[in-house]
């Protein structure tokens, strides 16, 4: 697993090994790449977000008992270029799903105590299911938490290389031993980036403390999963520098974030 240490200017050379992890491994991680500052302060406001959150869902489990995906707004202190517009992991994203990249989600996945291991599963259906090989990237996640991930407060467990594969050889592999889900321990200002097919899993949060695990969605310019968006308040894309409009042109425009569903539509295990 390839991972690099903060530093204040990523060489051309570090990029490439990073995006050349994503591609063989299917994920590389960035250690110490975010201020911990800017995400206590994420945070801090995200804790009433889950809270509201999980009295509106209440029972519905759709990740798993006690786990709650909240799409996060798209406004201070989440709607951050520092982090949503980082050069080097937008150059990693370049090299992996093309110049034209777009930014499709900002959400978050949090597991508390009661949750349970997640089904193994993919973020994305091949694109030609009728084919016995996968294509090159289409999608990715950067997954940073708001927490240290431990092994004990729910870390993400994925298996190497199986973005390469089907999900049924995939899942062989992991049946027949050739290969093992493996454990991501993140600590604050962490980034994991990774292919949206590598077969993965969330595991049980065993604290009493919720373990917030944010997702930005970068994607090919051309593909579209309704079930995924971010509402760009118009007053805030007056704001937006050049590149941020265009990482967010297909994303819908909207007067106000005050409305919010009474449930989210991005479910797990779908594929």
């Amino acid at each position: 697993m390839t991972a690099l240490h903060n530093q204040e200017h990523t060489s051309q050379q570090d990029i490439q090994a990073l995006t050349q992890a994503v591609l063989q491994d299917g994920f590389c991680i960035l250690r110490q790449h975010f201020s911990p500052d800017t995400l206590r302060s994420w945070h801090q406001a995200f804790t009433p977000l889950l809270e509201e959150h999980i009295a509106r869902e209440g029972d519905l489990q759709n990740r798993g008992a006690a786990r709650y995906y909240v799409t996060l707004p798209f406004q201070a202190p989440f709607a951050d270029p520092s982090i949503y517009e980082d050069d080097t992991i937008l150059a990693i994203a370049a090299g992996l799903v093309g110049e034209d990249v777009v930014m499709c989600q900002l959400a978050t996945d949090t597991p508390m105590l009661g949750s349970d291991y997640q089904a193994i599963h993919r973020d994305a259906p091949p694109l030609f299911p009728e084919m016995a090989q996968e294509t090159p990237p289409f999608q990715l996640a950067i997954n940073f938490p708001l927490v240290d991930v431990t092994l004990e407060n729910g870390p993400f467990e994925v298996a190497r290389g199986t973005h390469l594969l089907t999900k049924e050889e995939g899942l062989r592999c992991l049946e027949s031993g050739e290969v093992e889900l493996e454990p991501i321990t993140l600590n604050l200002g962490d980034v994991m980036i990774r292919d949206v097919r590598g077969l993965h899993r969330g595991t049980p949060n065993r604290t009493d403390i919720p373990r917030p695990m944010v997702v930005i969605g970068y994607s090919r310019c051309w593909l579209f999963r309704p079930e995924v968006s971010i509402q760009v308040p118009r007053a805030a894309l007056e704001t937006l520098s050049d590149r941020a409009r265009h990482l967010l042109r297909f994303n819908p425009v909207v007067e106000t974030l005050e409305a919010k569903p009474t449930a989210e539509v991005y479910q797990a295990y779908a594929y």
